[in-house]
């Protein structure tokens, strides 16, 4: 267990953020139906003819989240300490067995039960909460290459190559992100980041370009997605399109013409969709909600008792952030694109209700507080 090195004090939750997310719930119900319902209409199975098929099934999910959001937060944080190898078993028992339900590695596939449940997604909370109680068991080590820097990325290195494997890349680059940013938290010295950056950077890059379809995009996204803009280049430059379409004030809600252009518009393109139908001032208020989120999510970790409640909260709050910026980074062709849902709003069961788990674990965090605490701002 990670010993607490302040004695705590219990407070109230930070309601701010559950407001946030509950904003962020509000319009990422009403895009998903607007996004989803020519898609519904237009496409074949077990959904076709039904416009409210979607939008009804990601009521659900958010109900169910909402209902384990309550319940994580009313779990004291500290007991996921009790039950690390545990919490790092079933993080590679659920990555695991895609490869053999699967078939192999080669045929391996993120979905199981059709487009339901995303195993990695379940994954990446059980991976940030294991490496929070690791960097924090390591304490003044965590600055020794020998005891912070190398056995931190074989760790992340095996978790994320699992990742790869399903394949779901831009979930492991998100998680490398993730883990760096609460490796950077606990202390680590910047030459090790910087070893880290040279090395972790390379690595990604070899995976990126193994796989033939990822080095198409790379390809296509160095050259110019109007390049090809019937072909490779079609849903880059589809997103594009919608978003130069929605101008300052947008066509309006439900008004959208990309939909039926761009491939998923209720999952990897939603921030297009609400640059076309919201305009500039509607995706500058996404972006802003996102702001605040992490302005929030961070405060928390500013206010943790301990240094394990600190890095759990950057972990959690990172990888919402990183997630939003690389969704909306691969809309406006600013990287190469890859599939990454925008959280709490696009279409989704596992992305959403991790996430909303997330929250309910920041929501008790932010009730624990060192008892001699002084008010911050």
């Amino acid at each position: 267990m990670v010993p607490s090195t302040r004695s705590e004090k219990l407070g109230h939750a930070d309601w701010g953020l559950l407001f946030i997310v509950l904003a962020l719930l509000i319009v990422g119900l009403v895009m998903v139906y607007s996004a989803s319902y020519g898609f519904a209409l237009s496409k074949g199975g077990p959904f076709e003819g039904r416009p409210t098929y979607f939008v009804k099934r990601q009521l659900v999910f958010a109900l169910i989240g909402m209902v384990a959001l309550f319940v994580f937060s009313r779990v004291d944080y500290h007991l996921y300490s009790r039950y690390a190898l545990w919490i790092l078993g079933g993080t590679i028992l659920v990555l695991l067995p895609m490869l053999v339900i699967k078939g192999g590695a080669a045929t391996a596939s993120r979905w199981l039960f059709g487009s339901s449940v995303q195993p990695a997604e379940l994954a990446r909370l059980g991976a940030t909460v294991y490496i929070a109680i690791w960097l924090s068991a390591k304490g003044e080590n965590i600055r020794k290459i020998s005891l912070g820097l190398v056995p931190f990325a074989l760790l992340l290195g095996f978790i994320a190559g699992l990742i790869v494997l399903q394949p779901n890349f831009s979930t492991a680059v998100l998680l490398v992100a993730t883990a760096t940013a609460m490796f950077f938290a606990a202390g680590a010295e910047m030459k090790q980041l910087l070893i880290g950056f040279l090395f972790g950077g390379l690595a990604l890059v070899l995976v990126a370009l193994a796989a033939p379809y990822r080095s198409e995009r790379v390809n296509i996204w160095l050259q110019s997605p109007f390049a090809d803009a019937s072909g490779k280049g079609f849903q880059v430059v589809q997103s594009l399109v919608a978003l130069n379409k929605g101008r300052w004030f947008g066509v309006g809600l439900g008004q959208s013409q990309q939909k039926f252009n761009v491939f998923a518009p209720h999952t990897d393109s939603l921030f297009a969709i609400i640059g076309e139908e919201l305009g500039f001032l509607g995706t500058l208020l996404i972006i802003a909600l996102y702001v605040f989120w992490t302005w929030r999510g961070l405060r928390i970790a500013r206010r943790a008792s301990d240094t394990y409640g600190l890095l759990l909260a950057v972990g959690l709050v990172s990888w919402v952030t990183f997630q939003a910026a690389l969704h909306i980074a691969v809309a406006t062709a600013s990287t190469p694109p890859t599939g990454t849902v925008l959280p709490f709003l696009s279409y989704g069961g596992s992305s959403l209700v991790s996430c909303l788990i997330s929250v309910g674990i920041l929501l008790n965090i932010s009730r624990h507080r060192p008892a001699q605490e002084e008010e911050l701002p």
